[in-house]
Order: C-alpha cells, then sequence, then structure tokens
C-alpha cells in the first residue's frame, strides 16, 4: 500500500528560493578516509579471442572492480574493458599486459584525486544563498530525501509524494507523482534512477527533471499538455541503501545491501532481480559477483516494491524509463534474447527520435538499439519485466560518458548531460500522446 506524505518540516521558504534548514553536508564527509589513494582505472582492448581467454583468467584469479562490462563473463574481442585496480595491484597487471601484448591505457591514474575533483565543485559554486538548493551538484540521500518533501508542500496542485515500501535497512521508497490533477485515469510514465548505487548521475537526473516539469509548467506549453495530459511517477533514489552506502563508505558500490546467508557478501544486482528470464545469461549465482541475481525473482524488497506498483498501475503505465551510467546509449527490449519486439517499428522510431532530440542540445551521440546487441545480454532486467508486464515503451539510457570520466562524472558535466537527456525523455513522453501507426 502506498503510504501519501502531507507534512513535513525540515525545509521553507523566503521568496523564490528553496532554503533547507539543514547545514549542507561537508565535502569531507565524503571522501572515503583517502582509500582510493593511488589506485587506477585502466582500458584494455583484448583484440583476439586469445587476448579475451588471456584477460578473463587473469581477473578470475584475483578480485577486481570491473566497470565495464559488469561481468568477466562479457568481456569481448575488441570491445573496451575498463576496470578499477588497487594501488598494489596496477603493477602487476601492467606487467601480465605487456607480457601477453594487449592493449591498454590508464584512464583514471589517481582515484582517489578523481573522487575529490567530482565532490569538490559543490564547495566552489556561487551560490545567490548558502542553503539555495542546487541542481548542479551531486547530492547525498538525505538531501534527496528533504528537496522531495519540500517538492510535494511548495506544488500541491502538481506533485504528490508518497512511499510504496520500504528498503532492506528500513528506508522509505519514495515517488513523486507529477501532474495535473484533470482526470483519474491519465497514462502515465515510471522514472527511476539509482538502480545501481555508483551511478550519481541518474538521480541528478531525476531532480532535474521534476525542476524542469515544475518551473518550465506555466511557460512552455510542451510540458504543460504533457502535465495536464499524463502522470509522471519519479523515483529518484531507487537503491537508497546502495547509494547512501556509495557516498559513507564504498564510492564504487553498484548493488543493494542486503544480507545473505552463509556469505560475507552482501547486496544483489538490483536490475537482474527481475521475475523475466531471472539468473540466466548476463546474470551471476555468486552472491559476491556483481550481477548477482539474488536467491529469487524480486527478492529484494526494492524491487518487490516497484514491481507491485507496476503490477497495480499497469494498465495507465504506457512507458517504463530506467536512468543509468555509463555509455551513452538508448536501449529497449529485449535484454536477455536476441529477439525482435512485437512493437519494434514503434519502439525504434520513438528511440530515434529521443537521440536526435538528444543530440540537438550539444551534438552528444548516443547508439540506440535492442539491450542484447546494442550492449550485452541480460536476464531478469527491469525494461524486460516492464515490457513483459504490459508497458509497451520500456527504456534505459546509459548516461554520459563513454569511459573518460566513467562513473566520476563531473559536477560541471551535471547541467548538459540532464539538458539533453530531458529533450529525450520529454520526446519519449510527447510520443505517448500520439497513436504510433507503424
Amino acid at each position: 500500500m502506498a503510504l501519501r506524505i502531507t507534512d513535513v518540516s525540515s525545509t521553507f521558504l523566503l521568496g523564490s528560493v528553496l532554503i533547507f534548514s539543514t547545514v549542507p553536508y561537508p565535502v569531507k564527509s565524503y571522501l572515503y578516509n583517502n582509500r582510493y589513494v593511488g589506485d587506477q582505472v585502466f582500458r584494455i582492448t583484448p583484440s583476439s579471442n586469445t587476448e579475451v581467454q588471456a584477460v578473463k583468467q587473469l581477473f578470475q584469479n584475483l578480485t577486481v572492480d570491473l566497470w565495464k562490462p559488469n561481468s568477466v563473463s562479457l568481456i569481448r574481442e575488441n570491445s573496451p574493458v575498463d576496470v578499477h585496480m588497487g594501488w598494489n595491484k596496477t603493477q602487476w597487471l601492467r606487467r601480465h599486459l605487456r607480457q601477453a601484448h594487449i592493449h591498454y591505457k590508464v584512464l583514471i591514474s589517481n582515484l582517489q584525486t578523481e573522487i575529490e575533483k567530482q565532490i569538490g565543485y559543490r564547495s566552489s559554486r556561487k551560490r545567490r544563498s548558502e542553503f539555495q538548493y542546487d541542481y548542479e551538484v551531486y547530492h547525498p540521500l538525505e538531501e534527496i530525501r528533504s528537496w522531495m518533501f519540500e517538492m510535494n508542500r511548495t506544488h500541491p496542485h502538481l506533485v504528490d509524494l508518497f512511499s510504496i515500501g520500504q528498503s532492506y535497512e528500513g528506508r522509505p521508497l519514495y515517488v513523486l507523482q507529477l501532474g495535473k490533477r484533470t482526470r483519474p485515469f491519465k497514462k502515465a510514465v515510471w522514472i527511476d534512477c539509482g538502480v545501481h548505487a555508483r551511478e550519481w548521475i541518474g538521480p541528478a537526473f531525476c531532480q532535474w527533471f521534476v525542476k524542469e516539469a515544475l518551473n518550465s509548467y506555466q511557460h512552455d506549453s510542451s510540458m504543460r499538455r504533457l502535465m495536464n495530459q499524463l502522470n509522471f511517477y519519479i523515483m529518484p533514489v531507487f537503491n537508497v541503501d546502495g547509494y547512501h552506502y556509495s557516498w559513507k563508505t564504498d564510492r564504487f558500490w553498484r548493488k543493494t545491501r542486503s544480507k545473505i546467508p552463509k556469505y560475507h557478501c552482501r547486496g544483489v544486482d538490483a536490475n537482474r532481480n527481475w521475475k523475466v528470464k531471472w539468473c540466466d545469461e548476463g546474470a551471476s549465482l555468486h552472491p559476491c559477483d556483481d550481477t548477482y541475481c539474488g536467491p529469487f525473482p524480486e527478492s529484494e524488497p526494492e524491487v518487490k516494491a516497484v514491481a507491485k506498483f507496476l503490477r497495480k498501475h499497469r494498465k495507465r503505465v504506457k512507458a517504463y524509463i530506467s536512468i543509468h551510467a555509463y555509455a551513452q546509449m538508448l536501449l529497449y527490449p529485449y535484454s536477455y534474447k536476441y529477439a525482435t519486439i512485437p512493437n519494434f517499428n514503434c519502439v525504434e522510431s520513438a528511440a530515434q527520435n529521443a537521440v536526435s532530440a538528444l543530440y540537438s542540445a550539444y551534438g552528444v551521440r548516443y547508439r540506440y538499439g535492442p539491450a542484447s546487441t546494442t550492449l550485452y545480454v541480460s536476464s531478469g532486467s527491469s525494461i524486460d519485466w516492464a515490457y513483459k508486464n504490459g508497458i509497451p515503451y520500456a527504456f534505459a539510457f546509459e548516461l554520459r560518458d563513454t569511459g573518460y570520466y566513467g562513473f566520476l562524472l563531473p559536477e560541471t558535466l551535471i547541467h548538459p548531460t540532464c539538458t539533453e537527456t530531458m529533450r529525450a525523455v520529454k520526446t519519449i513522453a510527447s510520443g505517448l500522446l500520439k497513436k504510433c501507426t507503424k
């Protein structure tokens, strides 16, 4: 049952400026005790099957933090492999790659420095007020939660805040409903961000979408039309426990934070836990792997809560959009198999239009297509589940960049990334108001 939120006292307005009564979190709190000093990110490009097997063998003999792809089994010929190595393993990796004559380069030479750069921007930005909410910096969970309450309080005719359940660690799973209350059974769009904890640009985009939708409602006729004719369900942080952990302890944490009996490893990949071809190709049965599918489908309370909500509203939800990073891609079903979806022409056209709209902002190119062929095969994904459960348009965005910064996209790039993605999402939503005849 969705719990509606009607009261909050942690924020207030002064004129038209959003003010927070809590002091912003100091940057120094989030520097992880210098645990990443000397760590490096390598890009390795195996050019033959022999080199692919050699790289796989290297990584099977030690614990590594794969950034792309997210599983050793997905390493392919001529496809770049981005991997985060601890300071004490960098020379070892260099030596083995040179011996095998495998091409590589160092993308990030000191990970700690890049982390400090990423979240240092918030302290250098000039603000009208020390406490004004800033959409061009990354925010920890507590700040996002206060912001959601404030959006609910200050826009009562367009916003409704409610909880759809609790996370494993007991945190509320908040969703913002945006839209003019014109009629009870409007078509709806679901957008979730922060499924994978380390992908901070996701929650930044969800907040940006809400800000843009509310601020442009009065003067932008296209946004007003969307808000009048559609409802938007926005979940800024899907994986609340993991996101909180990525700020406090491990910047590159991906999974949820659930405990697995008999294992010291924690967490499940929330994008492999859905009840659709669960734990097949592209997912792992091992609890210590980043793509661990969980002990059973919907084992994670976060996944179960969203699935329950979408099942309940499946007749009205016409588009499901999940925001991830990084790769610069727009993906649609199927993820778990190489096959064409029945309404391929309509979905392909929507994707093409969205990518064109995105390109029009800054000339950034996105690839688009079925997830299985454009990225890789993965089972138990949210877009396949949404599509199988009657949502005709199911998309996963992989936002900027393509690996230069990886998960450490600087705060200076939040504005352009969110601006271009906003154009794409608005294009998908606008397409729902027209009948596809292809």
